[in-house]
């Protein structure tokens, strides 16, 4: 039998949210032949469906069905285009747009726009995008949630965090990406283990990785409540 949420997040990794959901009750649920795992407390449902945008629609398309939420949100880390946002920005785009295919959906709320690209973009390649779509974020999961959340009648939001600046070197994790959207972190340490030259850059990122996913939970924290007395939603969008 499906439980019942208002707030539903979908995030790529646990890292992300962690800080917000540590302290949260976890349960595995199967869906489509998967298995998931939320965590749930008053009234909000979190699932970390992987990397990429199968992986997201996957995850979107379970919380959905197992939950049935009013509100479907897409968190996480995000790339700048833009120059002048920092590591640690807090980022809630009016639009996202699907790379894929140039389509768009309005949140009804927000500033700017986020594109959602379908691999890992290097610092030339956000160039492009920027250019391209006029937009100021990357990230590789917000269109596919969008589009769940459409294909149900949902209402949609996105926030995002800046975890890597416009001219930001990135390690190259994509191969180390599995077709389930999971990342495959021994196998990227043992790469990395046996070249020095990059490790400075993997510290870097795991630092800015874990004071961006700080500020993104903090965000989602005070951006949302839910009343379980009247059953109210009130998304606060400031």
């Amino acid at each position: 039998m499906s439980d019942s949420c208002q707030v539903a997040i979908v995030a790529a990794i646990e890292r992300e949210v962690w800080p917000l959901v540590k302290e949260w009750p976890a349960s595995r649920r199967d869906f489509d032949g998967r298995s998931f795992k939320f965590f749930v407390k008053d009234g909000v449902v979190v699932v970390c469906g992987g990397i990429g945008p199968e992986a997201a629609r996957r995850a979107a398309e379970a919380i959905i069905t197992l939950y049935r939420p009013a509100l479907l949100i897409s968190a996480g880390f995000a790339g700048a285009l833009d120059s002048t946002l920092e590591l640690g920005q807090i980022q809630k785009p009016r639009y996202v747009i699907n790379a894929s295919d140039g389509s768009r959906t309005d949140c009804g709320s927000g500033r700017g726009s986020l594109v959602s690209f379908d691999h890992v973009a290097d610092a030339e390649q956000k160039a492009r995008l920027g250019l391209a779509y006029g937009a100021q974020t990357i990230d590789m999961e917000a269109a596919a949630v969008a589009r769940a959340a459409e294909a149900h009648g949902l209402r949609f939001l996105a926030c995002k965090v800046i975890s890597d600046t416009s001219t930001s070197s990135l390690p190259p994790i994509a191969g180390f990406v599995g077709s389930d959207g999971k990342f495959h972190v021994l196998r990227f340490m043992a790469y990395v283990a046996v070249r020095p030259w990059l490790w400075f850059t993997v510290m870097r990122l795991a630092n800015d990785s874990a004071m961006a996913a700080n500020k993104l939970c903090s965000a989602l924290a005070q951006n949302f409540e839910f009343s379980s007395r009247d059953s109210d939603l009130r998304v606060l969008t400031r």
